[in-house]
């Protein structure tokens, strides 16, 4: 059968191409056609456009590539057009994705959704559309399920979190070598996360960077995106206790004593591999005064939102500043801070259900194309 993906994100990518595995799995003559990153690549099909074409952050962003986003819808059109797909499997980014599924079940095309949009943080009434032009919805997060049946009385599937899959069968990394391959010290290190966009990267590196002089007993490590070449963070690399990595974030995590996290995917991941982190967020700041206005969510990061209460710390805007910053890092390196943080990681990782989210999906959606003529 024909499988067409669109991931637009690097968290995207690497659903995708587990995604892709299972579907694989499931079904060895596949063929996939798909929207997303060196991660999916790596894993087969056919690679359209890469996701570093297509993030565009803020609400700023989005209206000054207008133009280019644009185009690639109609580029996306015309290549389903073109490849004929059994089924259109979307991967959150609904601002391009949604207006894919309007456009296909009006065509009358299968249309699959893995990951939902986070409609019950802003635009809920997105709920309509989704009614609509989605057949098939698979939630990652244990309060989805009764969000979208309960309150909007759309069936969904609860898969649990494809991101205990992803960092479960991640290989060990051993410290020392790690240290040795990557010319690093023998210091503690604090990884630092400043996100996968270059205006998101810039912003928040300098605040970041702005502590590092306050804790000569560590060494910070950037964890460099995929997506961006070396030779934009050399600017940031002016310091002999500040080293770059690229395209090795599990592997830093996994050997880190703390991090700075920009909001997103990566603090959840950061939680499951049991590292204390900070959450920072600054953005440009017309668009960050319109989403304060529409969204009414209590927390930004994923580890709070899921506890459903503060478990790690947020500084956010005004407060994502190098004093505050210095504070909040400090009180992680405190060993008895430590231990009660890494306790609420253990009850977070229960609450997101078992192993398996990228397998079931992919079994989910073959057995749909399977039952249906």
């Amino acid at each position: 059968m024909k499988y067409y993906i669109i991931a637009g994100e690097a968290s995207g990518d690497l659903h995708g191409s587990n995604l892709m595995k299972g579907i694989f799995k499931e079904d060895p003559q596949a063929e996939i056609h798909f929207w997303g990153g060196d991660l999916m690549q790596k894993t087969g099909g056919t690679l359209v456009k890469h996701y570093r074409d297509l993030a565009f952050m803020g609400f700023a962003e989005v209206v000054m590539n207008l133009k280019t986003i644009l185009n690639n819808i109609k580029i996306c059109k015309a290549d389903i057009l073109k490849f004929q797909p059994d089924v259109l499997i979307f991967i959150d980014y609904p601002g391009f994705n949604m207006r894919i599924a309007k456009w296909a079940k009006n065509l009358g095309m299968k249309t699959h959704y893995y990951i939902s949009p986070q409609i019950w943080a802003w635009k809920e009434n997105r709920i309509k559309d989704i009614k609509r032009d989605v057949d098939k919805m698979y939630v990652i997060l244990p309060f989805e399920k009764d969000f979208y049946e309960k309150k909007h009385h759309f069936p969904v599937e609860f898969v649990g979190h494809p991101l205990i899959d992803a960092i479960s069968n991640t290989p060990k990394t051993d410290p020392i070598q790690f240290k040795k391959e990557n010319n690093l010290d023998e210091k503690p290190i604090i990884a630092l996360l400043p996100g996968s966009r270059k205006q998101e990267i810039s912003k928040m590196l300098s605040e970041m960077l702005s502590v590092v002089k306050h804790f000569p007993d560590y060494q910070f490590v950037i964890a460099g995106a995929p997506s961006q070449e070396f030779s934009f963070y050399e600017q940031f690399l002016t310091n002999d206790q500040v080293h770059f990595i690229s395209n090795k974030t599990y592997d830093l995590l996994s050997v880190s004593y703390a991090a700075l996290v920009t909001s997103g995917t990566a603090t959840l991941e950061t939680a499951l591999f049991k590292v204390p982190e900070v959450v920072l967020y600054k953005g440009n700041w017309f668009s960050y005064q319109i989403a304060k206005r529409i969204i009414t969510l209590k927390y930004i990061s994923l580890v709070n939102l899921i506890m459903d209460r503060e478990v790690v710390t947020e500084l956010i805007q005004e407060d994502c500043n190098p004093e505050k910053i210095k504070l909040e890092l400090g009180k992680i390196l405190d060993s008895s801070y430590r231990s009660q943080l890494l306790e609420q990681y253990d009850l977070l990782e229960t609450k997101l259900g078992g192993a398996g989210a990228s397998n079931k999906t992919a079994q989910l959606i073959v057995k749909d194309l399977l039952s249906k003529p």
